[in-house]
């Protein structure tokens, strides 16, 4: 089976791929569109050159190395999917022989985080549009509503939104979701070094601590249009 979790920006996506890579039964692939959204889009992020260069950069090599065979002894391939690197005009057909997984945070936390990173976001780096995209286009696929988790209440009551996804994924829920051990993995991607300081050092999901930064009065529109998706995705959360 293969997974993609759906993500935007400064999430606790990374902790996530740590919790499911810590599976016996899983392995996992870190943002594996990356390289080709930036050279897509010229966007200018921390190593962008180097994400480019390690590739794969090219749409379709990206997309068949995400179905490559699973290693022996795993049956779960899952992949953390950064929202905004879904473009226009890229094709969704691959996203039929996955099941799909949508984690979301508050907007104000996520833009306030974000802006240390890179300068003036706008709507389309956030990913919350296209996160909302993806998932309407999951539903109407499927004809059910697949399952959504508030990054609050997973750092709140991990071992029970966690049970609940896995129900929600037909797979079986493992005590190995909720520790890791420290320091970077082999798959981690090489924009490790710029964005993933702060997991480094994690060896389980550490308590919900509420982000006391302000967003900017420039980006208060943007924040708005953010909540306007997140809020109705919100309402399909999973809960303990």
């Amino acid at each position: 089976m293969w997974l993609s979790m759906w993500s935007g920006p400064r999430n606790i996506s990374t902790a996530m791929m740590r919790s499911w890579g810590n599976r016996p039964d899983t392995v996992v692939q870190d943002e594996p569109l990356y390289a080709h959204y930036l050279r897509a889009t010229g966007k200018d992020h921390p190593g962008a050159a180097e994400v480019i260069a390690a590739g794969p950069s090219e749409e379709g090599e990206a997309i068949d190395r995400m179905f490559r065979p699973l290693p022996s002894g795993k049956t779960i391939g899952y992949c953390k999917q950064m929202t905004h690197h879904i473009l226009p005009q890229m094709d969704r057909s691959w996203m039929r022989k996955m099941k799909h997984a949508f984690l979301i945070r508050d907007p104000r936390e996520v833009i306030a985080s974000y802006i240390q990173h890179v300068a003036d976001p706008v709507l389309e780096d956030t990913g919350f549009r296209q996160q909302f995209e993806i998932f309407e286009l999951v539903r109407q696929w499927t004809g059910h509503t697949p399952p959504v988790v508030d990054a609050r209440d997973v750092l709140n009551a991990p071992r029970a939104i966690l049970t609940r996804l896995c129900e929600a994924l037909d797979i079986p829920f493992t005590d190995r979701m909720l520790s890791w051990p420290p320091g970077i993995r082999d798959t981690d991607g090489v924009w490790a070094k710029y964005w993933y300081k702060e997991v480094e050092s994690t060896t389980s999901f550490r308590p919900y601590v509420p982000n006391d930064q302000s967003v900017p009065p420039h980006l208060h529109s943007l924040l708005e249009e953010c909540q306007r998706y997140y809020s109705q995705l919100y309402e399909h959360r999973l809960t303990a």
